[in-house]
């Protein structure tokens, strides 16, 4: 059966393509800490963590826009384990394409000697993702009509046969991260691995018995303290998803302004052959605020006029809490 459609559903598929298949990613990656790896849940020196996230990309070359929005909740106990969860939500092009998904997440914290310097995090995701499309907002080779010029006629019948417009699959993700947490250490290294779609759920609108892959994400990176007022981050993400992998080189920096008692932060991030990314934040007391945006190097770039994604990160870290058994992992 044939399934030709207009070119803007075909842009669609191909930027999905783009983006590791059907999955969806942020350019400031680790300011949700629960998107990029569950075994980060809990992982603060506060009692919790409340973390929203925005994201519209596409905006110079498609109709309608991509946009990515989430928040997220996440707290320690008084033991080795911490929980919280994630809702996000992803929506693309002509037909409305959304991706739903609500997890709850967890983490045990392993020390790794006695001075619990070295930490060994195991994390994972449960939930469950809705992915809907409206077919009927496209237009097909069937509909097209020669009347008038020649146009496109939605009464026209498109000839396919569509067996659902919504479909709902289980979400299981893996986790680990070690890091090196002495808080007067001149350098704190991470490095954390990642698995998502673990049981390869069914994913199909025309009834067939298409499996979404698995996706792994490879993360790693050093806190370099060059001063009590100044911090670097050079770091770096893999992800990889069938034939599909995606290379992201980053550096972060902070300084802190002592007369005001805010850090100001800076980053760039360079995601190999399709962007260049900025972004300026500030943190002040329990809040953490970033503005990043994307200027598109891909092939694209002549259409897009180098312009790809503006993106928005706020973070709220409760009151401090007074007794920490568990080292928190400050440094990433």
């Amino acid at each position: 059966m044939k399934r030709k459609i207009r070119f803007t559903t075909v842009l669609l598929c191909a930027l999905l393509g783009r983006s590791i298949a059907q999955d969806f990613h942020l350019s400031m990656y680790d300011a949700a800490p629960i998107f990029l790896n569950p075994a980060m849940t809990g992982l603060i020196e506060t009692k919790m963590r409340a973390h929203a996230h925005y994201r519209t990309q596409w905006s110079a070359i498609a109709f309608k826009p991509f946009t990515t929005a989430l928040v997220s909740f996440d707290m320690p106990t008084k033991t080795k384990w911490s929980y919280g969860g994630q809702i996000s939500n992803m929506r693309a092009g002509l037909s409305n394409y959304n991706v739903l998904e609500i997890i709850g997440s967890g983490s045990y914290l392993l020390p790794l000697d006695k001075e619990k310097y070295h930490q060994l995090s195991l994390g994972m995701h449960l939930g469950v993702k809705q992915k809907k499309v409206e077919f009927q907002a496209l237009t097909y080779d069937a509909q097209w009509s020669n009347s008038a010029g020649g146009s496109f006629d939605k009464n026209l019948s498109n000839n396919e046969t569509f067996t659902r417009g919504a479909q709902f699959q289980e979400v299981v993700n893996f986790g680990a991260l070690y890091y090196y947490s002495k808080q007067q250490s001149r350098i704190n290294p991470f490095i954390g691995i990642s698995g998502f779609n673990l049981t390869k759920p069914r994913e199909t609108f025309f009834g067939g018995n298409n499996r979404l892959p698995m996706r792994f994400y490879m993360h790693t990176g050093v806190r370099v303290n060059v001063n009590e007022l100044f911090y670097f981050i050079p770091k770096i993400l893999i992800m990889k998803q069938t034939n599909n992998i995606e290379q992201t080189y980053a550096v972060d920096a902070g300084y802190f302004v002592k007369g005001e008692k805010f850090y100001l932060l800076a980053g760039y991030v360079y995601r190999a052959a399709d962007a260049n990314v900025g972004y300026i934040g500030l943190k002040k007391d329990n809040y953490i605020i970033k503005l990043g945006y994307d200027m598109n190097t891909s092939s694209l770039r002549s259409t897009s006029k180098a312009r790809g994604a503006f993106e928005i990160s706020l973070t709220y870290l409760g009151k401090k809490s007074k007794v920490q058994e568990i080292k928190n992992c400050p440094r990433l």
